[in-house]
């Protein structure tokens, strides 16, 4: 089995802790949390893999932009995107400590500022993987 990790799984740690909903002690349980459910799925034989799919803060802004300004990425743009752009610099920390102390499966820093390059990065990551569990098929039953 592989499981993908993406950035929903740990909004429960950069959300609340950039707008400090919950207090630092919350926030090592949670990390802790995510450390013991990596160790628990590998024991059990399943390939995990972790992006973080990065943009720059000027690509970002630029996305921005078109998502105002472009009637065919309209659908993409939410007025809350423009306010948490505002706390980047904190996002970026949690993100990095994120890394540092999530660590039992390797993250992969993915550049997103080109979505062909994305996609190929994270082809290559899955097809290395899936080399990587040496499938096979199951004999077949006549």
């Amino acid at each position: 089995m592989i499981h993908v990790f993406n950035r929903s799984h740990y909004e429960d740690v950069l959300i609340v802790r950039v707008h400090k909903w919950v207090d630092e002690k919350i926030i090592k349980k949670r990390l802790d949390f995510i450390n013991s459910f990596e160790e628990l799925l590998q024991e059990r034989g399943t390939a995990i893999l972790k992006f973080y799919l990065h943009i720059s803060e000027k690509e970002q802004q630029k996305r921005f932009l078109e998502r105002q300004t472009m009637p065919n990425k309209m659908w993409k743009f939410n007025h809350q995107d423009l306010e948490e752009a505002k706390y980047w610099p904190e996002y970026r920390k949690c993100y990095e400590e994120a890394f540092e102390k999530c660590d039992v499966v390797p993250w992969e820093i993915i550049p997103s500022g080109h979505n062909f390059y994305k996609e190929y990065l994270i082809a290559q990551k899955i097809l290395e993987t899936l080399e990587n569990m040496k499938l096979s098929y199951p004999p077949a039953k006549f």
